[in-house]
């Protein structure tokens, strides 16, 4: 069964080498690169050359990236020095994903926009004038970005975005966290079926977002995620953006077999789903 999980579940920073094994060792086929996702850190030929050592070694693919909106270097800032470097700091992303195999990045728009209606207007500005920049780069390295819902961020500045630019280029990623905490997560999933490029698959209560917990710990509808994703145009592995909670495991190794246990339980619903849909159960 092939299964991807992040590779920043313990910490998204330092070598990701031991991390890697521990994935490998507990039967995930897949990673989504979680490492460094928001920061300002740009990676060198040398360290991804490591990266893809790394992964070869332990027979792992790469399903998908999280890129970086950058802290300083911000691909939406107004002052356009910061946006220049942020653009740059994507591209590095993008080079990245292609050398170790990936065809998507994940990118969050940042939910706080300015409160002048010149900022906001200029905060649209600087989002295409990026994407512009971003589109013809992607491409050549045949990349595409996937925009994630968040919580607490109105989702028509994504639907603006989709009309403008063509899914060779731009599409969704579902975190079902997030829309387990806000609907119009699910809402922008249901409009944008055949945008789907990635998963982060996550649970919580349903109050607090930031506790990536297991799959099947809180109050997600996982049947109605799976029929979801189903009827989209996803067709990877389940992937899941799960971090581990140390007051509930405290062995890496528990979490780790928990994690695939979970994770291979919604891979066969959302297998057996996809099989009732096209009318083959």
């Amino acid at each position: 069964m092939e299964l991807s999980i992040t590779t920043d579940y313990l910490t998204d920073k330092l070598s990701p080498e031991p991390c890697l094994k521990h994935i490998a060792d507990t039967g995930f086929t897949h990673i989504h690169w979680g490492h460094h996702w928001g920061s300002d850190f740009i990676y060198s030929k040398s360290e991804i050359g490591q990266i893809k050592r790394w992964l070869n070694g332990f027979g792992l693919k790469m399903v998908d990236l999280h890129a970086s909106h950058g802290i300083e270097k911000n691909w939406v800032s107004l002052h356009d020095y910061e946006r220049v470097a942020g653009v740059k700091l994507v591209k590095n992303r993008i080079s990245m994903a292609a050398r170790l195999g990936a065809d998507v990045i994940n990118l969050h728009i940042p939910k706080k926009e300015p409160e002048s209606e010149t900022g906001k207007k200029l905060f649209q500005v600087q989002l295409r004038r990026s994407l512009d920049e971003l589109e013809p780069f992607a491409k050549k390295h045949n990349v595409r970005i996937a925009l994630e819902n968040l919580v607490g961020q109105k989702t028509d500045i994504h639907q603006k975005l989709f009309s403008e630019y063509e899914p060779g280029f731009l599409g969704l990623c579902f975190d079902s966290g997030h829309a387990n905490v806000d609907e119009s997560g699910f809402e922008l999933l249901n409009a944008n079926k055949d945008r789907l490029l990635s998963l982060h698959l996550n649970d919580n209560d349903g109050v607090d977002s930031l506790y990536h917990d297991l799959l099947f710990s809180g109050t997600t509808d996982w049947p109605l995620v799976a029929a979801a994703i189903a009827e989209s145009s996803y067709s990877k592995c389940a992937s899941m953006e799960v971090m581990m909670n140390r007051k509930k495991f405290k062995m890496e190794e528990e979490f780790l077999k928990k994690v695939f246990e979970t994770g291979s339980i919604f891979s066969e619903m959302l297998s057996q789903t996809r099989n009732y849909i096209s009318g083959s159960a």
